[in-house]
């Protein structure tokens, strides 16, 4: 008796920021739905190293900055080499700071953007390359309610993750001709990250105004962008898709 075809059967995807947290659930996702994932990281070699020896010849890792685009489109074509042609690619790789207003610097803005908003454009570029050529792929973007809604979060992250919407429309729009679709998913606060470090006073102020009551898992946006990633969600490009427990 076969065994049910899974969604992502001989694709390939590659995953930016996939060492820990989100990342990585969203690289054993792919996996587990059959896909060869290739997954990059800024700084956490342990847990890179970890998540290699967890799923094998699965996966391919390396240590590439998303704002170095030519270290990017050097393993994007290793990638390639080992595991066929980009199917999909999912620009997760993100980073923020806790700090207010009248604390931040100029510089401090600076880096959010060019991790957050010039990584994306960067990464995204590299694989269109592909994609257009063989007028397929899909590439999803992971953005924050923070982008979304007025909540009490760093602004230079809230602007950065309103700039992948904009992002994400402009490039749906004009990559549509040649067959590719492109979405961001934008979860509201998870186990960790933004949402581990807020203050108890704000964390709760938002888990009073959340229909569910509490912050999101990385493992249920993961599964959601295995919907969304796959050919059950083809009508679906341009748009931004909002996770966040009802707020």
């Amino acid at each position: 008796m076969h065994s049910a075809r899974k969604r992502f059967d001989a694709k390939c995807v590659m995953v930016t920021g996939g060492s820990r947290g989100l990342g990585a659930a969203i690289v054993r996702a792919f996996v587990r739905e059959g896909a060869r994932v290739g997954f990059t990281f800024a700084k956490d070699q342990a847990s890179a190293d970890a998540l290699t020896k967890e799923l094998g010849d699965k996966v391919l890792a390396e240590k590439v900055q998303v704002t170095d685009e030519d270290a990017t489109d050097a393993f994007m074509r290793k990638l390639e080499a080992a595991f066929g042609p980009l199917d999909v690619l999912v620009n997760n790789a993100a980073i923020t700071q806790n700090l207010p207003l009248a604390l931040l610097e100029a510089d401090d803005f600076d880096k959010i953007m060019d991790v957050n908003v010039k990584g994306t454009y960067l990464t995204s570029r590299c694989a269109l390359r592909s994609m257009i050529r063989r007028k397929k792929g899909l590439i999803m973007n992971i953005g924050s309610l923070a982008g979304e809604r007025m909540i009490e979060a760093p602004i230079h992250y809230c602007a950065s993750k309103a700039a992948i919407r904009g992002l994400t429309q402009a490039m749906a729009k004009e990559v549509s001709r040649h067959g590719v679709r492109v979405l961001n998913l934008a979860p509201g606060l998870l186990e960790d990250g933004l949402g581990k470090n807020l203050p108890e006073h704000r964390l709760a102020d938002y888990l009073k105004h959340n229909a569910l009551g509490r912050v999101g898992t990385f493992a249920e946006i993961a599964e959601a962008c295995m919907f969304f990633a796959s050919e059950d969600a083809s009508y679906t490009s341009g748009d931004t898709l909002v996770i966040d427990g009802g707020v």
